[in-house]
């Protein structure tokens, strides 16, 4: 579950980033940040299933490990985006 949860933030942060005008450094990174974990439990997903088990894992704790990336990606944003403005107005004045 938590493949097809990140698939779905970096295919969203992914969407936003490439629809801004001037997009910010903390989007991005978030985004590569996404695919990064996208890319790692793909290859997860393909050794499960080549071990004869199921291709993705609906169980509650891979849920929750999802969410946890979720929101983990989220605040990494908030802050990098809170540090990305601080700078500027810093470099304004």
């Amino acid at each position: 579950m938590c493949e097809l949860m990140t698939i779905a933030a970096a295919l969203i942060v992914s969407f936003l980033y490439f629809k801004q005008e001037r997009p910010s450094k903390a989007l991005f990174a978030t985004m590569l940040m996404f695919w990064g974990a996208a890319l790692m439990w793909s290859v997860d997903c393909v050794m499960s299933f080549l071990d004869n088990e199921g291709l993705f894992d609906f169980s509650r704790e891979d849920t929750l490990l999802g969410a946890i990336i979720l929101a983990a990606g989220i605040a990494f944003y908030g802050v990098a985006r809170f540090i990305e403005t601080r700078r500027a107005v810093v470099k304004a004045a």
